[in-house]
């Protein structure tokens, strides 16, 4: 069974009602924009970060047109300074490559390893918009199902975070 049916049978399996998409391959979220009009959905951009000694690993995730200063996030996550993980961490931790980063790897977090930090803008959004690990499909679920179900049977309570919009913050 590939990394993208075991999320299907887990959703399935906790009753998260979702939409199916499948596309050509969408790396960048400037990519999802019209996939976006398309599914009516929010695609939301996911960061895989960790400190530099690789001690912490968070998934961040935010609205396609938030501004992401590690600074803020880790100053609000209660980490030392967040940048970027590295492609194999991505891989073994959440069974993903860059362009394909989904909160719905945290299906394959196991060990608790990745700490979810999630913009708070994202509360009760009607349909975000998530790619199962494989940027060739996106799935579209409600934020009840993905809060209330997905997340509670991964074991993954998310740490809320104030992201703002591009338009909220002058260039650095």
């Amino acid at each position: 069974m590939t990394d993208r049916e075991r999320i299907y049978q887990a959703l399935d399996s906790l009753g998260v009602a979702y939409e199916r998409y499948a596309h050509a391959p969408a790396f960048h979220i400037d990519q999802c924009e019209a996939l976006a009009a398309r599914f009516h959905a929010l695609i939301c951009k996911n960061y895989f970060l960790s400190t530099r000694r690789k001690k912490d690993y968070c998934l961040c995730i935010v609205r396609p047109n938030a501004r992401l200063r590690t600074s803020d996030i880790s100053a609000q996550a209660g980490t030392s300074r967040l940048g970027f993980g590295s492609e194999e961490d991505l891989q073994a931790l959440l069974r993903t490559r860059p362009g394909s980063v989904s909160p719905l790897g945290l299906l394959f977090d196991e060990e608790l390893r990745v700490r979810l930090l999630v913009d708070r803008a994202l509360v009760g959004e009607p349909r975000l918009a998530f790619h199962p690990c494989d940027n060739t499909e996106t799935l579209v679920l409600s934020w009840a199902d993905f809060a209330e179900k997905f997340l509670p049977a991964v074991r993954h309570a998310p740490t809320f975070v104030d992201v703002h919009d591009f338009g909220d913050l002058p260039e650095s």
